[in-house]
């Protein structure tokens, strides 16, 4: 085994180019990187390639971009020809298949966005908000074929801030991760890091998020309406109807008013909206359906909400 180890790299959003990035400054050598196909986006239908592809792309590493893995006999020959030490997954986006875990002596090692057991599946760090957590954090983990049910390698805590939005706190668990992935590459070649099992009766899960997660529902209390529109940004988001249209909230905050659930009060230039604990929360920047974000007093102005008058269906 090589001194800086042999690795394929398997990822493809904006949140695995860290990892990537501190794998090729630490010195190993990326034999490989595998992302998702391009696919087409926009109105154009334009082939965009994965962040990971373009950073890969100005790294100049070799680049594979198989449509599947499963049962790809010329992937798995590729694979078998370079006998990569690990194989690096973070965010690829495919379930990796029995063939693939055995083959590199030191395993499938992944970087997950959550303090395994705690939301296991696609969406942790969404949900971590969401869900009012104040704290979170990476895990290094050895890939079995269990949904992130694998031995634990390491864990980095890190604290959720309060105005912290899936964005923001994604950003800081990739630094986090990156950092954390080099350490146990660096341990598991120095054969230092004790494997840990989950324990699962711990477990909970962040599934994949849909439309219909963003939302609000307005008998929910304030501070969980405040967090799911934190969690979720920026897909789902957090939207309502407001006269028969729909209208996304991109920012509110807490108030110490109080009001019935989902009706609308204006107090100079400040949209309150009642939840389910009969507190209110205050709309800071919204967008109607068709139009572009405004502030709260624009909003106003533009639509003079009337007293009584509610958000939702």
């Amino acid at each position: 085994m090589t001194q800086s180890l042999d690795l394929v790299f398997c990822g493809t959003p904006g949140f695995a180019v860290p990892v990537l990035d501190k794998l090729v400054e630490a010195g190993f050598n990326i034999q490989l990187v595998v992302t998702q196909p391009d696919r087409p986006k926009g109105r154009g239908l334009e082939l965009v390639s994965s962040p990971v592809k373009q950073r890969a792309v100005q790294l100049e590493l070799p680049i594979a971009q198989p449509e599947r893995i499963k049962n790809n006999d010329d992937f798995r020959a590729q694979l078998a020809d370079l006998k990569p030490d690990a194989i690096v997954v973070v965010g690829y986006g495919r379930i990796v298949p029995r063939w693939m875990l055995d083959l590199p002596p030191l395993g499938n090692i992944n970087l997950h966005a959550s303090l395994l057991p705690k939301y296991r599946g696609a969406a942790p760090i969404q949900w971590a908000i969401a869900r009012g957590e104040t704290v979170t954090g990476v895990t290094t983990m050895k890939i079995d074929e269990g949904l992130d049910t694998g031995d634990i390698l390491l864990q980095q805590e890190i604290a959720i801030a309060a105005n912290d939005t899936a964005e923001t706190l994604a950003a800081k668990l990739a630094a986090t991760g990156a950092d954390l992935m080099v350490t146990t590459l660096k341990g598991l070649r120095a054969g230092t890091i004790d494997f840990r099992v989950q324990d699962h009766s711990l477990a909970t899960l962040a599934p994949i998020l849909k439309k219909e997660d963003g939302l609000i529902d307005f008998s929910r209390p304030a501070a969980e309406i405040l967090n799911r529109l934190r969690g979720f940004q920026p897909w789902p988001g957090a939207y309502t109807k407001f006269r028969d249209k729909n209208i996304q909230v991109w920012r509110a905050a807490a108030t110490d008013r109080s009001l019935p659930s989902a009706e609308m009060k204006v107090e100079g230039n400040r949209v309150l909206v009642g939840c389910g604990d009969r507190a209110a929360i205050e709309l800071l920047e919204v967008q109607l359906e068709g139009k572009k974000r405004t502030a709260a007093s624009d909003f106003i102005r533009g639509y003079r909400p009337v007293p009584g008058e509610k958000l939702g269906g």
